[in-house]
């Protein structure tokens, strides 16, 4: 057998069993089956000896992940996410644009978190999840559950409206210099507040607006179809469009720029800011994010 991976526990609060703590310690079997395919095949070690699923684990241990001769293993995707804020409950990492938060593609967010952030000591610990979704053309921050209760805590939340998010969107034609948009989004209450930053002259658009979104709802694609709905919509966004106003080759301008919260377990206030793409500042060269 060929040794694939070695994981060392942490100082853990309690004690807690294999199978719970063993998820997405190891790159090539990160979920709960392929753990226990691995165990029954006598590919895992723990401190020297066979792992079992009912081993109870605290701290300070040794695991190895051995390959068999004649075994495949998973490859997990390896894609480098940027961090900006973890402890053992949360992370706060940047979505690119282009990339799905979940879903049956491979190429997903959530299956690159388990390989980016550290895996959390407390014994709810689980496999990193996002929290909230972005689109797939937007980029910006997402928030990451790496416990149970944390997700939990989290989900309150945001259904609570005690987390703050700000987006920036340049938008096609001329606006108001700020207002609020309350159309419903299937039938349901939705609320942006706008606020434009920047405005310039466009020879195809006429002008072009770096605007400032603070949503207090979350509605699937809200800030798009609100924009959209007061004909401002957002620059390259290829479903909410002007006929004549359809922008190709850069992506959409909408990205996802602060979160503000308190942390539901350490109360400390967490303001984490992500400054604009370099595609925005080619319009926009001289703004900066002051939050």
């Amino acid at each position: 057998m060929q040794l694939l991976e070695t994981h060392i526990v942490p100082k853990l609060e309690k004690q807690i069993r294999f199978q719970e703590y063993s998820v997405g310690i190891f790159n090539k079997t990160p979920t709960k089956s392929g753990i226990k395919k691995a165990i029954k095949k006598e590919l895992i070690f723990i401190d020297g000896l066979l792992a079992t699923t009912s081993k109870y684990i605290s701290g300070g241990e040794k695991i190895e992940l051995f390959e068999s001769e004649n075994s495949s293993t998973f490859e997990r995707l390896k894609l480098e996410l940027e961090v900006l804020f973890e402890d053992d409950y949360l992370a706060i990492i940047y979505k690119p644009a282009g990339i799905l938060v979940s879903g049956n593609k491979f190429v997903t967010i959530a299956n690159a978190l388990a390989q980016n952030l550290q895996k959390s000591s407390f014994s709810d610990a689980v496999k990193p999840q996002p929290i909230h979704r972005l689109d797939y053309p937007t980029s910006g921050l997402l928030l990451i559950g790496k416990t149970s209760s944390s997700i939990i805590e989290l989900g309150k939340l945001f259904k609570e409206k005690e987390i703050q998010k700000t987006y920036f969107a340049i938008t096609i034609g001329k606006m108001k210099s700020e207002g609020v948009i309350n159309s419903q989004i299937d039938n349901k209450l939705a609320e942006t507040k706008y606020q434009v930053l920047e405005t310039v002259n466009s020879k195809r658009f006429e002008f072009l607006n770096l605007v400032k979104l603070q949503p207090t709802t979350g509605r699937k694609h809200q800030l798009r179809k609100h924009l959209f709905s007061i004909d401002n919509p957002i620059l390259g966004d290829k479903e909410y469009f002007l006929d004549d106003k359809i922008f190709n080759g850069k992506g959409l301008f909408l990205h996802a720029a602060t979160l503000n919260f308190t942390h539901p377990f350490t109360k400390e206030i967490i303001t984490i800011t992500k400054e604009l793409p370099k595609k925005f500042k080619k319009i926009f060269s001289g703004f900066s994010l002051h939050l």
